[in-house]
């Protein structure tokens, strides 16, 4: 199983979750909801980290949740872990073997909070460590890049917001995730051609905001992990405060700017970008005004819903690296210096 067949069998994948777990994370919701559960103390690292950037933004929005993204040193090295009263604890990683991320929920549970799991290794230590698993039942993935794993659990936290609001609107949009997902994955054959463009760079920033914040740090990852690229994540406003100013005239940016409460702010910065830097843009959106101002843009479906945009949004993504790591004759299935399963402390 290559990364190519990974990342094209995502559809399939958020489908088989979406029908085997939602009994499941009903069940989960019924039980934080007993709960004086005040905030969200979540515990990940690298890509699962950036599915942690999509809860903060979505529990927040979504349920009223203020989210703490927790600092596992705290935990191991220093022993001075924070007291995390009224706290649901949550570990997101796709192997849950890492000893740091596993070290907070025990020691959640030590403190006598609520813990889950969002795996997709039900038997391993951070889901022993859980009183709940949250199994994203992605199927084994082979390729040290993570892809079909990051999608489940980007689904797998939209499922729990939708269980937590009662929203039944919520859940008929989730199934129509693996249909829009279908969808977006088609244009492979145009970011092969389109990659060549970008054969000999070996710098680029990458902008997002609100939901997509989380989409802007996973396809920086996945640059660095596979192209080996200096790809610097942003948020757009922050961007707008100081490093901007490296940008000049033919520097590559690429930018995820779809339809919601943000994309007015993201598409002023496009504007500016391009009309005042003339700037190099690639750009993922399903707004047409977006679109028209990049050199290679790449569609997600018009009607995909702010709140579920990251789960396709970060499909061009994954293809664009892909593409590009081939084009530059580097190994799609063996980056250097990195294994599939990295155990920190």
């Amino acid at each position: 199983m290559s990364l190519f067949s990974e990342i094209s069998e995502q559809p399939q994948s958020i489908k088989r979750l979406l029908s085997s777990q939602r009994r499941n994370v009903e069940r989960i919701a019924a039980e934080i909801q007993k709960r004086d559960i005040r905030y969200v103390f979540l515990a990940a690292r690298g890509t699962s980290d950036n599915a942690g950037r999509y809860a903060n933004y979505l529990l927040g929005a979504m349920n009223g949740l203020p989210l703490a993204l927790a600092t596992p040193s705290l935990f191991t090295y220093y022993k001075q872990p924070p007291v995390l009263k009224n706290a649901l604890v949550i570990g997101i990683s796709q192997s849950g073997k890492s000893p740091d991320i596993v070290s907070v929920l025990e020691e959640g549970k030590r403190q006598g909070c609520l813990t889950v799991s969002i795996t997709n290794e039900p038997a391993s230590p951070l889901a022993k460590a859980s009183d709940f698993i949250l199994d994203v039942q992605a199927g084994p993935e082979k390729a040290v890049a993570a892809t079909k794993t990051y999608t489940a659990e980007l689904t797998a936290v939209a499922m729990l917001s939708a269980a937590l609001s009662g929203n039944k609107k919520a859940w008929t949009e989730l199934a129509k995730v693996p249909a829009w997902m279908k969808q977006t994955l088609q244009q492979s054959d145009f970011i092969a051609e389109a990659v060549q463009r970008y054969r000999y760079i070996d710098q680029t920033v990458v902008l997002g905001r609100g939901f997509n914040y989380s989409t802007a740090f996973e396809w920086a990852l996945k640059m660095k992990e596979l192209t080996y690229i200096i790809a610097e994540p942003y948020s757009s406003a922050d961007f707008a405060h100081g490093p901007i100013a490296m940008v000049e005239s033919g520097y590559p940016v690429f930018a995820v700017a779809a339809k919601g409460k943000v994309f007015d702010s993201m598409l002023q910065m496009l504007h500016r970008l391009r009309e005042d830097i003339s700037a190099e843009l690639v750009v993922i959106s399903n707004d047409k005004k977006a679109l028209s101002l990049a050199q290679v843009p790449l569609t997600i479906p018009s009607d995909i819903p702010e709140w579920l945009s990251p789960i396709a949004s970060i499909l061009p993504a994954q293809l664009f690296a892909y593409h590009l790591t081939r084009a530059k004759g580097y190994d799609t299935e063996n980056p250097r210096s990195i294994r599939k399963v990295t155990e920190t402390k």
